[in-house]
């Protein structure tokens, strides 16, 4: 970009996150990814406007809040401050941080829902189907999944009730012309594949926007007893955020920043940023994004993270073992383009070890202990040149260049591998060179600077390249160094370390090596402590120091107990476990109950691996009529709990029981 234009504007986005509670690592990542891509914008020049928040209206949260004792406003402003405090813990560098609950926001909110029913896009009708209370979205029958949420897989509610509905149908075909003619607005490929062969060409159906059944949200203005469908709510907070003005006098800085350049967001809610946000946009008269990106998940290694189990990765406490950067690097550097990525201690440790505190720490020290050992400090250019000088210069700006072709594709975790073949070369040169050789020979003299010089300057461009990832690890490379961080386009040259400059005489470590058994130790006493705290809250809770976790479920038609009586009730004990081959949610268990084996598939893949299931004793229904699930032959039932977030517990017995034992 040219030095002397005016900045082009860039503006990026992440999803808002749900204020329910903690985000855990995994929702961390989004975060820390889009600050990645925020920075390097800036870094090529352009006028960042990086906007995050919280999105805090709707059901659960009113649910939530009124089983914690607490006000919906109360339980909102916690946890978005929670939130925003692991935002700034990770170094990410928003420039602004929206609250759907901001007074600005709702206005607007309001008056785009007005806008919308006077303009004969949202009509009021009635409302009769299935809800999933954590997704806060409607389904029919036929888009469920084995009768199940098709976003996160918990079960849906029937739901009645008066609402206001968006004529969907009115924009698809807009919508759909306009997906063709942009391949680039939906990324990566499978995301735009997904939303147009399951949601946008079998044909829309009329979107569900307000809600009666609960008041956590934002009032319609001509109907006060309906408050706005979350997500109508949520999504338009990537405008008014900017100053949106729904009555026509919208802000400079609206007029300047949108259409976004790109909103990042995670692929569960890609559908919504798809097909529900920019048909708002095209109802507003509005231009829509130019990208919408769906990041994949990150899993954690050992199963489905889980309180109970005390696994739950949170941010702050991987700070605390392995330092914001390494957290940072690990997180954006494990993450593949499309798909989900993987973290667990063990390869945090091996991450932190062999990348890390070898090829880039102690690269790093080498180099500068090496010139104070040798020339007090002092890094000069002696031009004493052989050809694996030119190699190492030709790599170096190589791996510049292909580093910022990665980013220019969001390929963020390639960038990082590009930026560490420079320090992986770097190391290789120090092979090749073998300092410690030419300093027992003073002929060499004017060699071995070079050397170093080559190194240093290296490893300048190198550290430069990184701050947009480990913004704090570049900063003291540099500062050991004794310069300045280099611009992208200084980066296009080799050499322009001044010659004659000191590096510092006490190199830091960077980072230290970690002993995985150490680790993991810790890990487990911290796990065992967060148990320990578990039950005796639990314990409390027995005694009426605290106040109980209850659940409160809508009733269902009263039965006789010849009614009960026709349901027969055994614990079986699971032998076998697999994953059903055409299904994302289902398990298939073989089931000894007594003499006999039954086969039952249970939506429960999202909660248990197959082989956590095998060697339980369960609870069973065993005469409920077979049926076929995802072509599957089911011949009974698994007995779950469910708490109010969807998470389920297989119902086991209390004592050890025999397989067949009769429960009644």
């Amino acid at each position: 970009m040219c030095k002397d234009c005016k900045k082009e504007p860039y503006y990026i986005t992440t999803a808002i996150a749900y204020a329910s509670g903690k985000p855990h690592i995994g929702n961390t990542y989004e975060a820390v990814l889009a600050d990645a891509i925020a920075r390097f914008k800036r870094a090529e020049g352009y006028d960042v406007f990086f906007q995050t928040g919280t999105d805090e209206h709707g059901q659960k949260i009113e649910e939530k809040a009124e089983a914690s004792g607490v006000t919906p406003q109360e339980f909102v402003d916690q946890a978005a401050g929670q939130i925003k405090t692991i935002w700034d813990l990770m170094n990410t560098s928003y420039d602004k941080f929206i609250r759907t609950t901001d007074k600005d926001h709702e206005a607007q909110v309001q008056k785009i829902f007005k806008k919308l029913y006077d303009q004969g896009d949202i009509y009021k009708g009635y409302y009769e189907g299935l809800y999933c209370t954590p997704c806060e979205s409607f389904f029919t029958e036929s888009q469920l999944v084995d009768g199940k949420c098709p976003d996160c897989g918990r079960e849906v509610k029937p739901a009645k009730e008066e609402a206001y509905f968006f004529r969907m149908s009115k924009y698809a075909d807009r919508l759909i012309n306009h997906i063709n003619e942009h391949p680039e607005f939906i990324q990566p490929v499978s995301r735009k594949n997904e939303m147009m062969n399951n949601f946008l060409l079998p044909g829309l159906q009329d979107l569900c926007v307000s809600r009666t059944t609960f008041s956590w949200g934002i009032p319609v203005t001509f109907d006060p007893k309906h408050v706005t469908y979350v997500w109508l709510d949520a999504l338009t907070n990537y405008i008014t955020g900017i100053g949106y003005e729904c009555d026509g006098n919208s802000s400079a800085q609206f007029a300047k920043l949108w259409p976004a350049d790109l909103h990042l967001i995670g692929k569960d809610i890609i559908r919504f940023h798809t097909i529900y946000w920019p048909i708002f946009l095209m109802a507003l008269d509005l231009p829509l994004p130019k990208q919408v990106f769906g990041h994949p998940w990150l899993l954690q290694g050992d199963g489905k993270m889980s309180k109970s189990k005390g696994n739950v990765l949170y941010a702050d406490t991987l700070v605390d073992f392995f330092g914001v950067d390494a957290v940072r690097y690990f997180v954006l550097h494990e993450m593949p383009f499309d798909n989900d990525g993987v973290i667990s201690w063990e390869l945090m440790v091996e991450r932190m070890n062999s990348d890390l505190a070898n090829i880039l720490g102690n690269l790093v020290n080498r180099t500068i202990s090496m010139s104070n050992k040798y020339f007090g400090g002092v890094v000069n250019n002696a031009g004493d040149t052989e050809a694996v000088d030119d190699d190492l210069k030709a790599v170096v700006l190589d791996e510049v260049k292909k580093a910022r072709e990665k980013m220019e594709k969001l390929r963020v975790a390639d960038a990082i591998t590009e930026i560490f073949n420079i320090f992986r070369r770097s190391n290789k040169y120090i092979d090749e060179t073998t300092p410690w050789v030419l300093a027992k020979d003073e002929a060499k003299k004017g060699r071995l600077e070079t050397v170093l010089y080559n190194l240093t300057e290296a490893i300048t461009i190198g550290a430069s390249l990184l701050e947009s990832f480990m913004p704090d690890t570049s900063a003291k490379i540099l500062e050991q160094l004794h310069t300045e961080k280099r611009s992208l386009e200084q980066m296009d040259q080799f050499g322009l370390y001044p010659s004659g400059n000191h590096v510092t005489d006490k190199p830091e470590i960077l980072f230290a090596r970690m002993d995985i058994k150490e680790v993991l130790e810790k890990v487990e006493a911290m796990q065992a402590a967060s148990a320990a705290g578990t039950e005796q809250e639990g314990a409390g809770e027995e005694t009426g120091t605290d106040a109980p976790e209850v659940i409160d479920i809508e009733a269902k038609q009263e039965i006789t107990y010849d009614d009960f009586a026709k349901l027969q009730f055994q614990v079986g004990e699971i032998i076998a476990c697999e994953a059903v081959a055409k299904s994302k949610k289902l398990l298939c268990s073989q089931v000894r109950i007594g003499s006999q084996v039954k086969q039952i598939v249970s939506g429960i893949k999202a909660h248990y691996t197959p082989e956590e299931m095998v060697g339980k004793k369960v609870m069973v229904v065993v005469n409920l009529k077979p049926a076929k699930l995802a072509g599957v032959l089911s011949e009974g039932m698994l007995l779950c709990a469910e708490d109010a977030e969807g998470n389920l517990s297989l119902m086991v017995p209390e004592k050890t029981m025999p397989a067949g034992a009769e429960i009644c």
